[in-house]
């Protein structure tokens, strides 16, 4: 392998493609001289650097953390990729030999497998790009583009297609060689998912990959194992045929989707409307209410109350027990969910303060707003109406007892 003729084929093909196509054209070569004097090397390029970013820098995944392919899977991800990604080049270089008659070209599979192995050449420089941030990405597309670009200068040449036809007979070749990439993806996937479920592979365990315990990727991880504990017991209960079993095991299934690790059972009623207060801020209970609904294994209950003053405003104020639902807060919390939208006549913003969740919208046309927030993860503590500004709905809930409530969010829980 002569390395400095392979720099200056590199540097050539990338700056003077047009000059340097006719004498590639013109050079003898056999598919092993091919190989090992120019497509080992640089198609080496991208899966060591894939290998660099997936197991030693890690990648950052928005709102989740930074995430490191253990580096047994790492490795192995690497050399499957490349001894992959070289058959890729000599099947696309059939795919170019098999086209070349219907764009008016002429078989020659040694031409075409150069045409293909030298257009590869700037997405396999440009590869190396991906241990960068952000605009890695951009290099790595600019160099896919340019190599497209030598492929359309480079069939003509080779493949002796009239250069009116280079275009569709590029076009062809490039879904041909995404065809063969998507399946050679496919095929890497199905390796690695096996290897990691094999016992005692060597892909098992920690070598697999994973995020930090306490990241927001990390409780993903955790829930994924949780649901794959639960749809094994749901197998089991579908197989026994107790009819009592698969609801019982539904139940969990359900619950542990929604990011609980059991059932609950939300307060009754007359416990929840004890949470709304006869007078607040000023304002007097006028009527109030509460009821509990059931249906799927799902609970919730919601006590409603409205409260008016003397100057005949009205506001209305909902308490809601979220049952099973709780567990998509803990997912919100995970992710750092928040808002913040405004307009000529109001605004719309949820946030965070400590664990707790708030709501405010805001409508300056009507004078009418909405403030809320959650308590312990699972009750939902709404107050809306008309006011002189929203500071009116934040002083009407410091009437509501939120401490109380937050108390109550483990109660009903069925482990």
């Amino acid at each position: 392998m002569d390395f400095n003729r392979i720099m200056t084929r590199v540097q050539v093909i990338l700056k003077n493609p047009k000059t340097t196509w006719p004498v590639i054209a013109g050079e003898p070569a056999t598919v092993k001289e091919l190989y090992v004097g120019y497509i080992l090397l640089l198609a080496a390029i991208s899966p060591i650097a894939g290998f660099l970013k997936l197991s030693v820098f890690g990648v950052g995944v928005p709102m989740m953390g930074t995430y490191r392919m253990g580096i047994g899977a790492g490795l192995g991800n690497m050399l499957f990729s490349y001894v992959l990604s070289l058959a890729a080049i000599y099947l696309v270089g059939l795919v170019v030999n098999f086209l070349a008659p219907t764009f008016g070209g002429e078989k020659d599979d040694m031409q075409a497998l150069k045409v293909v192995a030298y257009s590869y050449t700037a997405a396999w420089v440009a590869g190396a790009a991906q241990v960068l941030p952000w605009i890695g990405m951009f290099i790595a597309l600019a160099g896919s583009i340019y190599s497209i670009y030598l492929l359309y200068l480079g069939l003509p040449v080779l493949m002796k297609c009239p250069p009116q036809k280079a275009m569709g007979y590029t076009a062809v070749t490039i879904i041909a060689a995404m065809i063969v990439s998507f399946v050679i993806s496919a095929v890497v996937g199905g390796l690695f998912g096996g290897m990691g479920m094999m016992p005692g592979g060597q892909m098992n365990g920690p070598s697999q990959g994973s995020f930090d315990k306490d990241s927001p990727g990390g409780k993903v991880e955790e829930w994924t194992r949780k649901m794959e504990s639960a749809g094994k017991e749901m197998e089991k209960a579908r197989q026994s045929g107790d009819a009592q079993q698969q609801s019982e095991a539904m139940g969990k299934m359900m619950a542990t989707a929604l990011g609980n690790d059991g059932q609950v059972e939300t307060l009754a009623p007359e416990r929840i409307r004890g949470f709304l207060p006869e007078t607040l801020s000023g304002y007097s209970r006028s009527s109030i209410s509460a009821e509990r609904h059931a249906a799927m294994g799902f609970q919730i209950s919601t006590a409603t109350a409205s409260y008016e003053n003397g100057s005949g405003d009205t506001l209305d104020v909902e308490i809601t027990d979220m049952g099973l639902v709780k567990g998509v807060m803990a997912f919100a919390g995970w992710f750092g969910v928040e808002q913040e939208k405004s307009t000529d006549t109001g605004f719309e913003r949820t946030y965070r303060k400590g664990k707790d969740f708030f709501h405010e919208q805001w409508d300056s046309q009507s004078n009418s707003g909405e403030y809320g927030t959650v308590a312990g993860e699972r009750f939902i503590v709404k107050i809306s109406g008309p006011a002189v500004d929203i500071e009116v709905l934040k002083e009407a809930m410091k009437g509501i007892d939120l401490a109380a409530l937050a108390a109550l969010k483990a109660e009903g829980v069925k482990k």
